[in-house]
């Protein structure tokens, strides 16, 4: 199982892997005349093993997939990783190695890099004129694939005790096919002398193009050393993977079967170079850098759609073949949300995971960083600042109280205030019963007045959050499930604006109205407010905010690395950024004016007297209704998800869960570095593996990372309090506890106020 490179890369891919000290780059295409196949060498010897290991797996007879609680990750070293944070060089350094002919000596490896880039991109300026897209697509990809396979196949080998003599690694055979009289080499990543049973691993989903000829041809003849043929999958294979094995399935009934051995590989890089200094949920003043799956996604993550594109266009023209591991396309950024934060430790960093949905590959993949950013800036800002202020006003009447000052600085600020706008214009279209049965059945219920105009009511209309289920294992807590409700209550309010054809209400009459929007109207609303793309930043800062109070509680028993930031007032590193830089709270204040002034939807109805215009508005997230999920519960619905979320911390993984196929996983740690034999590697540390005579020594890590069983027995995160791990009781009256605390902190959240008027369309009037 050798990488290959694209044709139209070869000259800045074959610099690359100089540069990087990958092995040799052998090729299974046609056989060359006069070379005897290679030989091969046992198993055992070429990866390193002991002769009496005993198999952890036995190795199926058909086809086999392996089960979901035994899914785990392996690791392996990319050398070019090392380089994920050089920047290009300067016009002046540019200019400085363009005129040097040779490429720069080892004890200077940055120029080394950029003269390597300069070199290519005048070969090719159309695919490598960036040097970011170089560095990512050439440098680091492609130096990740052979030690990527080679960890892969190592995997297989031990965990499956392929060590006795006669397991043979690498064998070359040549095959002729009948039908077209030509002959191609084919190299079996393992081969069983005395069975013929041969081994094709494959480190992702996808058969290498070059590859299938040879395939081909072995699966025609009658007569050949290799008896059968087991493909062994790293990843869920692909259309082009189906197709090939079912060709080889016609071609040699019997002989052919698939053995899907779901890993999930962990890119580790050697020390030196230069990094990507990426600082998610760390505290300012933390040694060290945020490191696990989600920074290389985020990292490669480009702005927008047209940017994205071009990446991902460029990225596969320079692997053709597709022998890359999965990046950005695929992942749905504009669903990231924070779902796991990890029990803090002074000194010691923070775990967490967010999830996002999976779409199909390159039609996602932008927005990443902005989106990391902002729930990244929404868990410091309810840190940093002390809860009274925590809220938004929008109020004709008090245009000098719109919201906190310094909360307005932040996006955490902005995302509240927007959203508030942005329920006033859903709610008045949800209210148009021209557009929604419901709404019509709504007018046609409501009581008249002496003129026949259905009798409104002065309304206070927010957003709140629903029964919040979360689940606490080892410490930390899942954010499992964070709905939003929204909800109307009558208020009156003494100046109105136009006219609004007021009546008086009794109790009985405010409370049946009150019922009957809360049941007609308020339900296409809330769906609006928790599924709408429009609100994904408010359910987003809203989970950062639940995270953010969990540590709160946890400094409160003992002090973590954010005691400093918390209540401190200063939410200077986290604020307003990009596009919103210049956002202010008074422009929000003018268009919610201008809305209250010309309303958002008119209609003429025979309910009577219109058209109507409306004017709605608020979110209050003063109220936090909790359920806290039982272990039985837990384990029935969520039975890999520590596992699972364990593994995004270092890698891309996606919830095991039956009916979430859906949904991925990414995360990191925020002290944890991914060098490879590093002291603070999590996991188990890497070893070397043996070469080939006559490769470079560069050669992948130890794979192994058992799979993490599934909890049991009390967790104890709670200090004894709860054994089935629910954070501490919350009461329907006392409220106390995580949730409790945001209902304080968030207690000022302002509802808005909503009003209604008709406008009067004869004599000119309004």
């Amino acid at each position: 199982m050798r990488a290959r490179l694209a044709s139209a890369v070869a000259v800045a891919a074959a610099a690359t892997l100089a540069f990087t000290g990958l092995p040799g780059l052998t090729s299974n295409a046609d056989a060359a005349p006069g070379k005897p196949p290679n030989p091969g060498m046992l198993c055992r010897d070429y990866f390193d093993l002991a002769e009496d290991l005993a198999a952890i797996v036995e190795m199926p007879d058909g086809d086999a997939s392996r089960a979901k609680s035994q899914w785990d990750t392996y690791d392996y070293e990319n050398p070019g990783k090392k380089w994920d944070g050089l920047q290009a060089p300067s016009d002046a350094d540019y200019k400085r190695l363009e005129l040097e002919a040779k490429e720069p000596p080892k004890s200077r490896p940055v120029d080394r890099v950029w003269w390597k880039w300069i070199r290519a991109s005048k070969n090719n300026p159309n695919a490598f004129g960036d040097f970011t897209y170089w560095r990512d697509i050439i440098l680091i990809k492609n130096a990740g694939n052979d030690p990527r396979g080679k960890a892969f196949e190592k995997k297989i080998i031990k965990e499956h005790g392929l060590v006795s003599d006669d397991w043979i690694c690498q064998k070359e055979f040549d095959y002729t096919d009948p039908d077209t009289g030509k002959t191609h080499r084919r190299q079996a990543d393992a081969w069983n002398k005395r069975t013929g049973q041969a081994l094709e691993i494959k480190s992702n989903g996808h058969p290498d193009p070059k590859q299938k000829p040879g395939d081909i041809a072995w699966s025609k003849q009658k007569e050949s050393p290799v008896k059968s043929l087991k493909y062994v999958f790293a990843e869920p294979q692909e259309k082009a993977a189906k197709d090939h094995l079912n060709e080889l399935k016609k071609n040699a009934p019997g002989k052919v079967t698939e053995y899907n051995y779901r890993s999930r590989r962990v890119e580790l890089a050697p020390g030196g170079g230069v990094r990507d200094k990426s600082t998610t949920m760390q505290p300012p003043g933390s040694k060290g850098v945020t490191g696990g799956g989600a920074q290389d996604l985020i990292r490669e993550s480009r702005p927008n759609p047209k940017d994205m594109k071009e990446f991902l266009d460029r990225k596969n023209a320079a692997d053709p073949n597709r022998l890359q591991p999965k990046g950005p396309g695929g992942v749905d950024f504009t669903t990231l949300d924070l779902r796991y934060i990890g029990k803090p430790v002074k000194g010691k960093g923070v775990d967490y995971s967010f999830s996002a949905k999976e779409v199909a590959e390159d039609t996602a993949g932008w927005g990443g960083k902005e989106k990391a950013q902002l729930i990244n800036d929404a868990f410091f800002t309810w840190l940093a600042l002390s809860p009274e202020k925590f809220w938004v006003n929008l109020n004709p009447d008090q245009p000098d109280k719109i919201m906190d000052s310094e909360f307005g600085k932040t996006d955490a600020g902005r995302v509240l205030l927007e959203a508030d706008l942005e329920l006033k214009r859903d709610f008045a279209d949800a209210m148009n019963p021209k557009k929604r049965p419901e709404a019509d059945q709504y007018w046609k219920s409501l009581p008249r007045n002496a003129e026949g105009v259905p009798c409104w009511f002065q309304v206070r209309n927010w957003i709140e959050p629903g029964t919040a289920v979360v689940r606490e294992e080892n410490g930390g807590i899942h954010i499992l499930d964070t709905p939003l409700k929204v909800k109307a209550q009558y208020l009156k309010i003494d100046n109105m604006p136009g006219d609004p054809y007021l009546c008086e209400f009794n109790e009985a009459e405010k409370k049946a109205t009150e019922d009957r929007m809360n049941r007609l109207i308020m339900p296409e609303v809330e769906r609006r407010v928790n599924n709408d793309p429009r609100y994904a930043d408010l359910r987003r800062t809203y989970t950062a905010r639940v995270a953010a109070e969990f540590i709160r509680q946890q400094d409160a028993k003992a002090p973590t690395d954010y005691r400093k930031v918390i209540n401190s007032n200063d939410v200077s590193s986290w604020p307003l950024r990009g596009e919103n830089k210049d956002w202010t709270r008074e422009s929000v204040y003018q268009a919610y004016l201008k809305s209250l002034r010309e309303g958002e939807q008119q209609w003429e109805h025979d309910a009577g007297g219109g058209p109507y215009t409306m004017s709605v508005g608020g979110v209050d997230f003063s109220k936090q209704p909790k359920q806290n999920m039982t272990k039985v519960r837990f384990e029935a619905e969520h039975r890999y998800l520590p596992r699972e979320t364990k593994s995004s911390v270092r890698t891309l993984t996606d919830n095991a869960k039956d009916g979430d196929a859906n949904l991925l996983l990414l995360g990191g740690n925020t002290v944890s570095s991914d060098i490879s034999g590093g002291d603070d590697t999590p996991g188990p540390k890497p070893t070397p593996t043996p070469t080939k005579p006559g490769e470079p020594t560069d050669k992948p890590t130890d794979p192994t990372d058992p799979a993490t069983p599934p909890a049991t027995g009390s967790s104890g995160g709670t200090g004894g309090k709860d054994a089935q791990g629910d954070l501490a009781d919350t009461g329907s009256s006392t409220p106390f506890g995580l949730i409790a605390g945001i209902a304080a902190a968030l207690a000022a959240v302002g509802g808005g106020m909503v009003w209604w008027k008709r406008r009067r369309t004869t004599a000119g009037q309004e």
